[in-house]
């Protein structure tokens, strides 16, 4: 996927967390261990809502924001397409898995904060940190819940 403006890191941000949504959800039914299923389809559901929230935002950002340009980035920092679904999430216990989501949930917050320290006007200065912060809330609320599975 060519990334050139904000809309399409949009995109590229919501077909990371299809990804990953479906990553976890094929992974289900393969994981042996119980507790495991349980936060595996717990995080699915997660993404799946990421990925709703990111529509909206698409939706609700205005034209000029989503049209700026972010190619200079990109060039000397190129994204690697992410390799979420090489992580063997059927095989790992339920305690492995979250520094694992973490780990990729950071990648995306690294680039929206990149991008943000680049950004030259304040709406899309806002929008960046409100998509970092989207996502650092995410992964607070996965955790969260990932250690109360862990204390039952």
């Amino acid at each position: 996927m060519q990334i050139e403006t904000l809309r399409d890191v949009l995109h590229w941000t919501r077909e990371f967390h299809l990804q990953m949504a479906n990553c976890l959800q094929n992974s289900v039914d393969e994981n042996e261990s119980e507790r495991a299923k349980l936060l595996l389809k717990y995080l699915e559901e997660h993404e799946q809502k990421l990925v709703n929230v990111l529509a909206g935002f698409e939706k609700d950002t205005s034209e000029s924001v989503l049209n700026t340009w972010c190619y200079d980035y990109l060039d000397k920092t190129p994204i690697e397409r992410l390799q979420q679904c090489e992580v063997p999430f059927s095989q790992l216990k339920s305690t492995d898995i979250i520094p694992e989501i973490i780990k990729l949930h950071q990648q995306v917050i690294d680039l929206y904060n990149n991008l943000k320290s680049r950004a030259e006007l304040p709406s899309t200065k806002e929008l960046l940190t409100q998509l970092a912060d989207l996502e650092q809330h995410k992964i607070m609320a996965m955790v969260q819940s990932a250690n109360r599975l862990e204390d039952l």
